[in-house]
């Protein structure tokens, strides 16, 4: 029996894909190149943007064919963008050939609803549940470990779908996280461990007692071993001191960090219920370079937010600047269904939103150009 996993979305997505396949293996199936060879063929999906949706349902869509082929072949959809009821029932209405449609929080049941298809075509949302720490890994991504360290979030950034689809902020226990790296370093596989959260820097705030993300990498640096270590993704208004201090100080974290701003100008980033301002986001890069000289920096940005103005969208341009980012993500805003800005008045046309992105990743492209002549 064979299996082939389509992932989309992040790297926590990834890793989830990881654990997915960690099931398959453990019910007897291996990994193929072309889903064609496919006995099982799983969709994990990303519900960030409405295009990575879009693909989703045009890639199901194109499985049709092989289902008339082989109607023993078992399609499922799982992850993020499954977890929408309402985008689940017309997945399952469209696609009356899909036979599972799961929930974020219902991936350790994929095994069972594997063996329960023969009886009738599964869907099933849950609500947020606990970490699952007992569930298998297949790790597919060579000499980079993924070692989630939390899941969900609290920020509810008003562009953004995240808390409603995985949950509030979870926190695994140090002690779990601490012997899975063991386990990995023992391995001897892996040089490098990434450590994964939607915002890391809120880790342990819901453990008792509490533990702060610095301790954690502190605690890790401890471990013997030959290793990197890296982490993503972290949210300006919870980056501490403390934080900045553990990187410049321990010689196994990698002196990189993603830290995404979003807009340059105050009265957006109120908008997108970002909770820093412009000033304060200066004031921790003018720390990081501080601190880590040779720290490399890089930053989302979403351009094109309801009532966003051209002066509003320099501000934006003129942070890039001179910020000098080792490089930067760039977004036209893409209103999510559920969240409070997709209700918003003033929504920006296409043409606009994509006039400025291009301007923005022309200026990343000059900044890049000057750093790397200079």
């Amino acid at each position: 029996m064979k299996y082939f996993i389509v992932t989309y979305g992040c790297q926590m997505n990834v890793h989830e894909s990881e654990k997915i396949a960690g099931i398959l293996e453990n019910l007897g199936y291996t990994a193929c190149d072309k889903r064609e060879d496919a006995d099982i063929i799983v969709f994990n999906t990303c519900a960030i943007r409405e295009g990575a949706e879009d693909r989703v349902f045009g890639n199901v869509g194109n499985l049709k064919r092989l289902k008339k082929k082989n109607k023993n072949l078992i399609i499922a959809v799982l992850g993020c963008m499954t977890q929408k009821e309402q985008t689940a029932q017309k997945l399952m209405n469209t696609f009356p050939f899909v036979d599972i449609v799961l929930g974020t929080f219902n991936l350790s049941r994929l095994g069972f609803f594997i063996e329960a298809v023969k009886k009738g075509r599964q869907l099933e949302i849950l609500e947020e549940g606990d970490i699952d720490e007992m569930l298998p890994y297949k790790r597919t991504s060579g000499e980079n470990a993924w070692v989630n360290i939390m899941q969900g979030c609290n920020n509810f950034c008003t562009y953004c779908i995240v808390p409603y689809v995985k949950g509030r902020e979870k926190s695994r226990q140090e002690s779990n996280i601490l012997q899975e790296i063991k386990e990995l370093i023992a391995e001897g596989k892996y040089k490098k461990i990434t450590l994964l959260g939607q915002n890391v820097n809120s880790y342990g705030k819901d453990l008792n007692p509490q533990v702060s993300f610095a301790t954690l990498l502190h605690d890790i640096c401890k471990l013997d071993g030959d290793f990197t270590l890296s982490f993503m993704t972290s949210h300006p208004k919870d980056l501490t001191d403390d934080v900045i201090d553990a990187i410049a100080s321990e010689d196994k974290i990698e002196k990189f960090i993603h830290l995404p701003a979003q807009s340059g100008n105050n009265r957006i980033l109120k908008l997108m219920n970002r909770k820093y301002t412009r000033e304060k986001y200066l004031e921790i890069i003018d720390k990081i370079r501080e601190k880590i000289p040779n720290c490399r920096i890089t930053s989302d940005f979403i351009v094109g937010f309801p009532t966003e103005t051209e002066e509003e969208f320099e501000d934006t341009y003129e942070l890039v600047k001179r910020v000098r980012y080792d490089s930067i993500f760039a977004f036209m805003y893409s209103p999510r269904e559920g969240t409070i800005a997709s209700k918003m008045e003033g929504q920006i046309p296409e043409e606009i939103k994509h006039k400025r992105v291009n301007k923005l990743l022309a200026l990343e492209k000059k900044l890049q150009k000057e750093d790397n002549k200079r």
